[in-house]
């Protein structure tokens, strides 16, 4: 009730913790985000984005008319690969998808798809750090940093941002992706597993009794009140990590333990099933910590190296009807799930990669890297549901419609969380730096 008090009363904290709760700059529709993240970049025209004038086009060069195109690997000659998949209009707004979201197709009127986001590298890893912290360069504060620096956490017992790795292998970007830059360590994300134990090295080593660990915390607090320099950052970030790191020994466990929820509930999110049950497993565990108060919650589908990713250059059917087929029914589980509980209307859900794949083929029946026109689906947290914004040109190689910036989504996130791009800042060698960066613009097609 303390914090809660402070948390209300413009802005303070709590003496000696940065991560006490802090009042958004507005009354914000949303508290917490879950960013479903498809590693690898998955290809607009074969999921948002139908594309039949490439489908016409198939084996042909690429249009003079659109110009010079600019790939990694695809050849400068390769020609035009069409679309497969199957696309019609879905729920009351008929909103269009493919064929490889049988399950999502049923929340068409609860999610909207920006047809037109473009980014700044045909490169992995320069890719994932520009979606997770605003630039291509890696050392900048993600996402779920700035929102926990400007919002602190809304948990006592668990930490503010948590990430969730593919368990098939290492992110390409590695912890950059989630790290917290030049803010204090405090803000960076916290790595966590479906299963116990869901931090490693959390429990004491040695055979410490809580009662002693207890004593020693209470030691150090005395210590570090002993001729210490008034609100040192760096002191009071390591006594915190300290802190939460004993109270999540008792909480993190019962937050991870699905076995709590019922069998229809493990079902919707397709536990039961070995295609879904990872993915699932996570997905669910993303609503527990929402529920709990964690405020941003990154789940990434795809780990290791190319084709075990969204990564399609060798063959795009093989890979997206099973990267799909394991995400699709958790998805559709969680939205269904938060909204029946009332937390749709405080969670903002978002799904995309870091870039999306070229209309040329790669090969025979791959696709290359492309940045220059993607789509990204939102949902929540006042986001006005069944609507398409933006477009690609014929053949989905560049965004021509209201085209949105990566920065744009970012701008659009903190507005929806009650935080303003350009008051949100830190001082870092003399700049005042943002998680926009010269600035971004809210996609209102999607309020």
């Amino acid at each position: 009730m303390a914090r809660d008090t402070l948390a209300n009363s413009g802005g303070a904290s709590l003496q000696g913790n940065p991560l006490a709760a802090r009042s958004a700059d507005v009354s914000p529709p949303a508290t917490s985000v879950i960013f479903l993240f498809m590693t690898g970049g998955p290809s607009q025209v074969e999921t948002f984005d139908p594309k039949p004038e490439l489908t016409r086009l198939h084996g042909q060069p690429v249009p003079a008319s659109l110009g010079k195109v600019q790939t990694q690997q695809a050849d400068e000659k390769s020609l035009l690969l069409g679309v497969k998949r199957r696309f019609r209009p879905h729920g009351e707004s008929g909103l269009v998808m493919s064929d490889l979201f049988p399950y999502l197709s049923t929340c068409a009127d609860d999610l909207s798809v920006v047809r037109s986001l473009h980014a700044d590298s045909i490169v992995h890893s320069a890719a994932l750090y520009q979606m997770n912290s605003g630039r291509t360069l890696m050392g900048h504060p993600t996402v779920g940093a700035w929102l926990t620096y400007g919002l602190g956490s809304e948990s006592d017992n668990l930490p503010s941002y948590v990430v969730m790795l593919d368990p098939d292998g290492a992110l390409v970007g590695g912890p950059p992706c989630w790290g917290a830059g030049y803010f204090p360590p405090i803000y960076q994300g916290t790595l966590f597993r479906p299963q116990a134990p869901p931090i490693l090295n959390l429990r004491p080593a040695g055979g410490r009794t809580i009662a002693r660990q207890q004593r020693n915390l209470d030691l150090l607090r005395e210590l570090n009140q002993i001729n210490r320099r008034p609100a040192d950052p760096v002191l009071e970030a390591r006594a915190a990590t300290y802190e939460l790191a004993f109270r999540m020994q008792k909480h993190a466990p019962e937050a991870v333990d699905i076995s709590r929820e019922t069998a229809e509930t493990q079902r919707l999110y397709g536990v039961d099933r070995d295609e879904t049950s990872e993915f699932g497993r996570r997905c669910l565990l993303a609503r527990r910590l929402v529920e709990r108060g964690v405020r941003f919650v990154q789940l990434y589908s795809g780990g290791g190296p190319g084709n075990m990713t969204w990564d399609g250059h060798g063959d795009i059917e093989e890979n997206h009807l099973r990267m799909a087929g394991q995400v699709d029914q958790p998805i559709t589980g969680l939205l269904k799930d938060l909204k029946r509980r009332g937390l749709l209307e405080t969670t903002l859900v978002i799904w995309g990669g870091e870039f999306g794949r070229t209309p040329m083929s790669q090969g025979k029946t791959g696709r290359d890297h492309s940045p220059f026109g993607f789509s990204i689906w939102m949902a929540g947290a006042g986001i006005q549901g069944g609507r398409m914004i933006g477009a690609t040109d014929e053949i989905g190689l560049r965004a021509v419609e209201k085209p949105y910036h990566v920065r744009d989504l970012h701008a659009t996130i903190l507005d929806r969380v009650g935080l303003d791009q350009d008051t949100l800042t830190y001082l870092h060698n003399g700049r005042e730096e943002r998680l926009t960066d010269i600035g971004g613009r809210v996609i209102s097609e999607l309020l």
